[in-house]
């Protein structure tokens, strides 16, 4: 992955290779300015002395993960440079506001019977949205502009609308026929793989070519609402021939999977169409030039160019791609934690409290959410545990590394690399990929291993 370069005064450059930071910490020509994600600090430069090219940052908008890719263009070409996969949490916000007005509900009822009821005289404004909903929104845009601090961008991409409403070459068309461009079935075709996991629906194979099947075919009169379609490898869509599910089906138990899957609404697809006009509306106000994208060009442009398929790559394949190279590469994996909670007691499901948390967050110099390094020397957890902390009174601390979560380790142990922000960090390296680009974690060790660097971050990493 690139790593990300400012200047003495703290302005953006160009992002430069992990070589190359090595190189620069090495010589003692620049400094730790943070460690995830990489981003150095020079000494010896100044903004006014480089020239920069032409930086783009692209959106894939999801409901659960939104794909952020930050690409260099040459013409219509691009080459990407960094891949970042954002995890919201606007379900465990919508879950934790459905808890709180079941409790503020139940104070208020519980003594007050006959209160008498409130004159619901409140409006919302106009363009008002949930907050768990508003938080993929807010979300996105502090990692817009994170990114900008820290690299010069010149424009931005966004998937946005369902359709290519391309102008096509017949002025005469009409309806329907205006939608059967480039990319005619594509938008159909993605929201079938979503709904249906990737999977044929009545043998669950995988890796296999999937074809859309009518549930109800369409010799006995089945329609093409996307109700009535589902996914099926060749031989079960032949073997199933012109019959009804209901028919084909023998197991009840998965043709109650299969019919209560056809008949329920795509929550994420909702999420996305509801949040994406917000979205658009924030980017247009950072005054960059701003593409906005179909879903289906998306896929036709990774289709094309024989990408897989994951939240990053697809931001990287948004609006026009006519070549992309560089993206056999690792992807941050950023998770939103959020900074904690005010609830600071515990309940059961029925209301009544089970525990209390502490009153203050930090325990020996460490909070939860803090990245740290633990070197233990001996014991059954011996060794190097590197992640985010979980601390408690006692001063026995909880560390949830990229595999699992170690329990019991001594603050004594412990040593700060980060301090928490919000977010869970995480390389997912792509082991099919052959540049043999080892990402953020051997960057990461290796930098801060020179000389030169901030002491407390070189004794995390020591």
């Amino acid at each position: 992955m690139s790593v990300f370069v400012l200047d003495r005064n703290g302005k953006p450059l160009m992002p430069c290779s992990e070589k190359r930071a090595r190189l620069l910490l090495a010589r003692a020509r620049a400094r730790v300015h943070r460690v995830v994600p990489f981003v150095i600090r020079l000494v010896d430069r100044k903004v006014d002395a480089c020239s920069f090219q032409s930086l783009r940052i692209k959106l894939d908008p999801g409901s659960k993960v939104t794909g952020i890719a930050l690409v260099r263009e040459a013409g219509h070409g691009v080459a990407v440079l960094n891949l970042f996969e954002l995890v919201h949490r606007g379900r465990q916000i919508s879950e934790a506001l459905t808890s709180r007005r079941a409790f503020r509900r139940r104070r208020r009822g519980a003594n007050l019977r006959h209160r008498a009821p409130r004159f619901l005289n409140r409006r919302k404004p106009e363009g008002w949205l949930s907050p768990s909903l508003m938080h993929r929104v807010h979300n996105t845009m502090a990692w817009m502009s994170r990114i900008r601090r820290w690299t010069p961008v010149t424009a931005l991409s966004s998937e946005l609308v369902r359709f290519d409403t391309q102008a096509l070459d017949n002025p005469e068309i009409l309806g329907v026929e205006y939608q059967q461009g480039t990319l005619a079935g594509y938008e159909v075709r993605e929201y079938l793989l979503e709904k249906w996991n990737r999977t044929c629906i009545y043998c669950d194979i995988t890796d296999r070519p999937l074809q859309i099947e009518h549930l109800s075919a369409r010799a006995r009169n089945g329609s093409n609402r996307i109700g009535n379609l589902g996914l099926a490898c060749s031989d079960c869509n032949q073997g199933k021939g012109s019959l009804d599910v209901r028919e084909y089906v023998k197991d009840p138990t998965r043709l109650a999977r299969i019919l209560a899957t056809a008949s329920r609404p795509l929550r994420d697809a909702a999420a996305v169409n509801t949040t994406r006009w917000a979205l658009a509306n924030a980017l247009r106000a950072t005054g960059l030039p701003l593409e906005l994208a179909s879903g289906g060009r998306t896929k036709f442009n990774r289709v094309s160019h024989d990408i897989p398929k994951t939240h990053a790559l697809d931001a990287a394949c948004v609006g026009q791609v006519d070549s992309i190279r560089g993206w056999q590469r690792p992807s941050l994996a950023i998770k939103a934690t959020g900074r904690g909670s005010y609830q600071r007691t515990r309940l059961t499901r029925h209301g009544f409290p089970r525990g209390y948390l502490m009153r203050q967050k930090q325990v020996q110099g460490f909070q939860t959410g803090d990245h740290v390094r633990a070197d233990v020397p001996s014991g059954k957890k011996a060794g190097i545990h590197i992640g985010r902390v979980a601390v408690r009174a006692t001063g026995s601390f909880n560390i949830q590394t990229a595999s699992a979560v170690v329990q019991g380790i001594s603050y004594r142990h412990c040593a700060l690399v980060q301090r928490g922000d919000g977010y869970a960090y995480s390389v997912q390296p792509k082991d099919s990929f052959r540049q043999g680009d080892a990402g953020v974690g051997r960057a990461v060790h290796a930098a801060l291993s020179l000389p030169g660097m901030n002491a407390e971050v070189s004794r995390a990493f020591r």
